[in-house]
């Protein structure tokens, strides 16, 4: 099975020895993305602005592979404080109205770049 690295100059650049995704027959795993605006470089950090950010950069990622938010099977989110639970469940929900895809939710130590919040989705290629 071929592995394919993915990368998209519409979600923030990796900032590691990592790629932004990598499709790997017909599934599209996503790297963890930050809530970082591309446009800006600002690193948002309200965690309804910080989630938004998140998800529109997976979906950035899933979108340049030419596959969508509705084709995500699994998402995890790291959380920098768990009682940011119930205000990004909120926006999450969102992107995800109808058949919404398996989660993982977690809180964690540290981010990267000390963020409240990061994503990370497996997707169904087109």
């Amino acid at each position: 099975m071929n592995k394919q690295t993915l990368s998209t100059q519409n979600a923030p650049a990796a900032i590691g020895p990592y790629s932004q995704a990598v499709k790997v027959g017909n599934l599209i795993f996503t790297s963890g993305q930050l809530p970082i605006n591309t446009q800006s470089g600002e690193l948002i950090a309200d965690i309804e602005g910080a989630t938004k950010q998140s998800l529109d950069n997976v979906k950035a990622i899933l979108e340049s592979a030419g596959t969508s938010m509705d084709k995500v099977v699994k998402t995890v989110v790291f959380l920098k404080d768990m009682n940011d639970f119930v205000a990004m469940n909120a926006v999450y929900a969102t992107y995800f109205p109808t058949n919404p895809p398996a989660r993982s939710a977690v809180q964690v130590a540290r981010l990267p770049k000390d963020a409240v919040v990061e994503i990370e989705a497996i997707a169904l290629a087109e």
